[in-house]
């Protein structure tokens, strides 16, 4: 039922977005249509798919150098108190500068091409997956940490046989995050210093009054951020199935 009714509800949006964009007081310029943003998804498909293959690729690097520094970090933090109290405060502090400030300093540090966007998606996507971690590793509950204890288990033991699998689902979901907001920090980066890739063809659209085509690369990056997220929940299913929250119908 629940896929009927999302069908319907995009539908719905369909259907109002083509009669705004139908009527005789909206500008093609300012407003495509679904119907004119299907048509440059067809006769653009070539360049689309082009900068898409580029987008995707910086998403997917920055989101494994989010992965793996995040994590790393997390459980660090969560292993030595001293770091955890002294990395915090930094950890929030990368987040409250706006990207838009950070982006031309990236371009500056990594040059022209990829590599800035990457960094631009690994620091969007460090902060959810870390403190996400993190808070999963704090919440196990004490009287497992007891058990263990009581068994002559080491730190590391406990770490790996109770707190990271306790902690699997919290980081599940900070990777759903930042799957999701991964795609608009690579369209920040094309922007500040890319070459190509959709941002980039997005920003070239609208500067040359190309609205179809500008629309068309905004649908493939709702798409690209909406698949990730659907595959990151699908890990997630598949690696934690005891965190599944379906009751049968």
């Amino acid at each position: 039922m629940r896929y009927w009714l999302s069908a319907l509800l995009a539908a719905l949006f369909l259907l109002a977005w083509q009669g705004v964009a139908s009527l005789d007081s909206v500008d093609d310029l300012t407003l495509a249509s679904p119907v004119e943003t299907f048509e440059a998804l067809v006769d653009d498909w070539s360049l689309l798919w082009g900068n898409a293959r580029s987008t995707l690729a910086e998403v997917l690097l920055g989101l494994g150098a989010a992965v793996a520094l995040g994590g790393g970090l997390g459980v660090a933090m969560h292993l030595f108190r001293p770091l955890r109290d002294a990395a915090y405060p930094l950890l929030v502090a990368s987040q409250a500068i706006p990207i838009v400030v950070l982006a031309p300093i990236f371009v500056l540090l990594f040059d022209f091409g990829m590599r800035p966007t990457i960094a631009i998606v690994a620091l969007i996507c460090f902060f959810p997956i870390t403190v996400n971690l993190l808070d999963g590793l704090r919440s196990v509950e004490p009287e497992l940490l007891k058990l263990m204890r009581s068994m002559g288990a080491t730190r590391l033991r406990t770490l790996r046989s109770v707190e990271l699998p306790a902690s699997l689902p919290s980081l599940f979901t900070g990777l759903k995050v930042a799957a999701t907001v991964s795609v608009i920090g690579a369209v920040f980066g094309e922007w500040a210093g890319g070459q190509e890739g959709l941002g980039r063809l997005v920003l070239n659209a609208n500067n040359q009054l190309q609205t179809g085509r500008l629309y068309a690369g905004t649908v493939l990056l709702s798409a690209m951020a909406i698949a990730l997220f659907l595959l990151a929940a699908l890990l997630e299913r598949l690696i934690c199935p005891w965190n599944r929250k379906d009751k049968p119908v």
